[in-house]
């Protein structure tokens, strides 16, 4: 299984500056590689302290340079807020840059205050976000980008540095309301899942994704990406007091961001579903549906953490796991405290499962582990000896 970290650099309530937690974020990004994490992932948001990454390709492009291993995930760029003739130089750019270690995450975006900002309708973000997925991604495959849409008229013009490698099989959208899966099912790419409704939903409609995928590309589509909000601590009670701080505090300003309470969302062309969290809220109250949404996530004692991950894989048959790991202010010593546990104890057992292999308990896991610990050590000293 490919395990991968992100970053998310939050401030809420501006507890820090801003440049405080830059440094925070990008030191534990900087321990993602030396742990053993397979890659390293950031989002694009914009305006607040809700997500502080405008750019998630200079963040990736900055990793790419302080690594030499990990691939590089966004998570996402989100298409309608930009030139993608723009977006299709620069992620050729980045591949160039990092020997083709790029993780190519799109979206469409839900936040109205960001939508606002670039002076955008939300009324046409799905048909923006088709448009500039179509240009984009036939551009990497070709090598040159044109379009004639309603939205994105752009002459051919060739992409440089040209892409040296497909990115089929490396393309990852996130799709939350029903309706996107089919579209991204035509586009080609993978689905990336963010945590947020209950897993014999988000199975049923992968289900119908992976038929139309079928259909339309004569092919099985690619497994999914899954990420998680993760507290690692080993003790029971702890992970659980800070799992509800923190995971329970990211999702407050999930909440606040995208005003889930407000009814514009159910107003707004293409993001009906969306609108059915303002009855959710009104139904069963905020706190509710925050512990729900903590409850989806990753925390607890290693072997929690462990069982929680291979109990999404089971419903959902992802071979990809994103932990985020600093969050909702969480102070540096405990997310550092965090990364670190779960690359110790749980990030090696994940590794080993073999694709589509249901995985084992905890206990048989860990002990499998340390019974192929002298032997590996044996190996190593071999080669060292022979080299």
């Amino acid at each position: 299984m490919h395990v991968g970290m992100a970053s998310v650099f939050q401030n809420p309530h501006k507890q820090r500056s801003d440049f405080e937690v830059y440094r925070q974020d990008l030191r534990l990004a900087d321990l993602a590689e030396p742990l053993g994490f397979e890659s390293i992932w950031g989002v694009e948001h914009h305006f607040t302290d809700y997500t502080m990454c405008p750019d998630v390709l200079q963040f990736l492009t900055y990793m790419a340079g302080r690594t030499e291993r990990a691939q590089l995930g966004s998570m996402v760029v989100v298409l309608p807020w930009h030139d993608p003739m723009r977006v299709a130089e620069e992620v050729s750019m980045l591949d160039n840059i990092s020997g083709g270690r790029l993780i190519l995450g799109l979206g469409r975006g839900a936040g109205k205050i960001e939508f606002d900002g670039f002076r955008l309708s939300m009324d046409e973000s799905r048909d923006r976000f088709i448009e500039c997925a179509e240009m984009v991604l036939g551009g990497l495959e070709s090598g040159h980008c044109e379009y004639d849409g309603r939205f994105v008229k752009q002459p051919r013009a060739a992409i440089r540095p040209a892409p040296f490698k497909s990115f089929r099989g490396r393309t990852y959208a996130a799709a939350v309301s029903p309706e996107s899966l089919p579209i991204m099912a035509k586009l080609g790419v993978g689905i990336l899942v963010i945590p947020q409704k209950p897993w014999h939903e988000v199975a049923k409609e992968l289900d119908t994704y992976r038929t139309t995928y079928r259909q339309v590309n004569a092919t099985e589509a690619p497994a999914p990406v899954c990420a998680g909000w993760t507290f690692c601590d080993e003790n029971p009670d702890r992970a659980e007091t800070m799992a509800r701080r923190y995971i329970g505090g990211y999702y407050q300003t999930v909440l606040d961001h995208y005003n889930f309470a407000g009814d514009h969302l159910a107003k707004t062309r293409g993001y009906e579903y969306y609108g059915k969290m303002a009855e959710k809220i009104s139904t069963y109250g905020t706190d509710r549906v925050i512990d729900f949404f903590m409850n989806l996530q990753v925390w607890g004692t290693p072997e929690q953490c462990y069982e929680k991950i291979l109990d999404v894989r089971r419903r959902v048959g992802n071979e990809t796991f994103v932990g985020v790991f600093s969050y909702a202010g969480m102070p540096w010593d405990d997310a550092e405290r965090n990364i670190r546990l779960f690359a110790r104890e749980v990030l090696p057992l994940l590794q080993r499962l073999p694709a589509g292999e249901q995985g084992t308990d905890f206990a048989n896991a860990t002990a499998a582990r340390r019974a192929d610990a002298p032997v590996m050590g044996q190996q190593l000293e071999i080669s060292l000896l022979g080299s």
